[in-house]
């Protein structure tokens, strides 16, 4: 029993744009949800770092019993909180990209 050929043809053209879009859009549709919370938590982990580096930063440059650092010294709490956000980021950039072992 054969069927009409243009039937078949519309059947396997429907075929074939069924498993294309199975195989392209739905996961692209999850690496976008993937790269979206990726996004989302770079930006709440770095205004977690700008805040903590803006206290560390009041904390050194002194409260109502007088600074710490005065005069010539007034630039090294700047300096410091610098020194150790780039210490931070170094450290945290060798963690994540530094080989795991396999198991």
């Amino acid at each position: 029993m054969a069927d009409n050929p243009q039937e078949t043809i519309r059947e396997l053209k429907a075929l074939v744009i069924a498993y294309a879009k199975q195989e392209t859009v739905e996961p692209l549709k999850g690496l976008g949800r993937y790269v979206a919370w990726g996004v989302l938590g770079a930006l709440l982990i770095g205004t977690g770092v700008i805040f903590l580096a803006v206290g560390a930063l009041r904390a050194l440059e002194g409260d109502r019993d007088g600074p710490h650092f005065s005069g010539n010294m007034s630039w090294a709490p700047y300096g410091i909180v610098v020194v150790g956000a780039l210490a931070i980021a170094a450290l945290s950039w060798f963690v994540g990209t530094r080989k795991r072992k396999k198991s």
